[in-house]
């Protein structure tokens, strides 16, 4: 079957454009809040949005960059959607104008069918979609599976970029020829990043390179990590891959930075086509989402955007009470009650222009999603949100979660009134030694009544982090330690 394919390919070859085009889309997170009566299909409409650009661009294939399901085990309503969009814009009688060199039986091993779809004699395959599984819809279970896996099995997708081992990564690419273009791509399904981090500290991770003109291929790899430093482990850096790479699709970053950027290091381009969903309340989700129409020829590449229009409208702002002491102040009497108009004023004019922006385009769902965070910082009480909400309960999506109240960390003057910890630790050790805990523990809440310190460390717009200043028991076994 293969060889009939490329012999057949091979005589019409001078008349085949040379340009691969090729639509790029990650983080698609099917299912995401499917119960929400309002937000419930936004996934679904949105991957249909973005199939049916493929199709309208006559694209040569799709390529996806991880996490097409939100979660590991996706419903049956999940997994039709999917199933209905796939036979819709990947099925037909369009013909397929390149073709794979490489060896499929080692690009896909782990199905049971290892070849491409569309050399498949009994399906009719009209765009490929090629895709790595990301962290939400990873294998797992004795069988390691995913919900991609059984895509595969159906013929609806090419999954590529697993590995069994979690000792070394051996990356053998897919080898795909257009005319005189040819494409090595290459891929790796989401590994835990501390992993991943260690294979390629330990030169465990190897690519390998096709064995006959190494320059002459357009590299492609796609990879579904942490971009961002998340801490000294838990992210995967540029530097670790190898600089013969041309183009880097990155996946699982949400924030969407679609337009190529070189790595003035490795000298390849990053793309980091983000997520086509709103999954938290966040500022890099509310920068305005796109997939990209990759354009390949020869070594030369060009990325267009497409904006999607199906996506929910999100406006986030940040408003710091104290910044305005001519309209309230703490000591104030009815001061809430200036505080919560002051608020309401500000998501009604996040609405006045979520309305602005969606006339003209049919497309864009009715309701927008609206987050405003609020600093109390300086003696200001936070408010009942739920009543505040109700009254933008048919006008937002999300209700429950408009208003985010957040208290920044006091100034370290202020923290160094409470009890110093650093000038007890640096007394003679004879004198610490005749300090007893409970002397420690007495002094600690009599400083900490006057000084009345609780503080907040805010890293994003969903996560908080409480920190609380040293223990007095803590402080003396690190005396005794000393």
């Amino acid at each position: 079957m293969l060889s009939t394919f490329q012999s057949g390919f091979r005589k019409s070859r001078s008349t085949v454009d040379d340009t691969f085009k090729i639509l790029i889309a990650t983080d698609i997170h099917l299912g995401y809040l499917e119960k929400d009566a309002i937000r419930g299909n936004d996934t679904f409409v949105t991957f249909d949005e973005i199939m049916k650009q493929a199709m309208q661009n006559e694209v040569d294939f799709v390529l996806l960059g991880g996490d097409l399901f939100h979660d590991n085990k996706p419903s049956r309503k999940t997994m039709h959607c999917c199933i209905e969009v796939m036979r819709k814009y990947c099925m037909g009688d369009r013909p397929i104008i390149f073709e794979i060199l490489s060896d499929q039986a080692v690009n896909f091993s782990h199905s049971k069918f290892p070849w491409v779809n569309y050399l498949d004699t009994n399906l009719n395959i009209s765009i490929p979609v090629f895709s790595v599984h990301g962290n939400h819809d990873d294998p797992t279970g004795t069988d390691g599976l995913c919900a991609i896996d059984l895509l595969s099995c159906a013929g609806l997708i090419n999954h590529f970029g697993r590995s069994r081992s979690v000792e070394k990564l051996e990356i053998s690419p897919v080898l795909l020829q257009k005319g005189n273009t040819r494409i090595a791509l290459y891929g790796i399904g989401s590994v835990p990043d501390e992993r991943l981090y260690r294979m390629f500290i330990n030169n465990q991770v190897t690519m390998l390179r096709p064995r006959e003109d190494e320059d002459g291929w357009f590299n492609l790899f796609v990879i579904h990590q942490n971009r961002s430093k998340h801490g000294a482990t838990n992210y995967i850096p540029e530097q670790f891959l190898d600089d013969f790479l041309d183009l880097v699709v990155w996946g699982h970053e949400h924030e969407c930075k679609i337009a190529p950027v070189r790595n003035e290091q490795q000298l390849f381009y990053v793309t980091q086509p983000g997520s086509s969903v709103i999954t938290s309340l966040s500022p890099g989700e509310a920068v305005k989402k796109h997939i990209g129409l990759l354009r390949v020829k020869g070594k030369k590449m060009n990325l267009q955007k497409i904006p999607l229009q199906t996506i929910r409208q999100f406006f986030i702002q940040d408003v710091t009470l104290s910044e305005h002491p001519d309209l309230f102040r703490p000591e104030q009497p009815n001061v809430m009650l200036k505080v919560m108009a002051f608020c309401q004023e500000k998501v009604e004019e996040m609405l006045e222009e979520a309305e602005r922006q969606r006339l003209g385009n049919p497309l864009t769902p009715e309701k927008p999603l609206i987050r405003l965070r609020v600093d109390y910082s300086g003696g200001f009480e936070v408010f009942n949100t739920m009543r505040f909400s109700q009254k933008f309960v048919d006008q937002v999506a999300n209700p429950k979660d408009i208003l985010h109240f957040i208290r920044h960390r006091e100034s370290k003057d202020n923290i160094k009134e409470c009890m110093d910890f650093e000038a007890l630790l640096s007394r003679p050790t004879s004198e610490v030694l005749q300090l007893r805990v409970e002397d420690l523990v007495k002094e600690y809440f009599q400083t900490a009544e006057k000084v009345c310190i609780l503080y907040m460390c805010v890293e994003d717009a969903d996560q908080s982090l409480v920190n609380i200043p040293l223990s007095p028991l803590q402080t003396f076994h690190r005396i005794m330690r000393k």
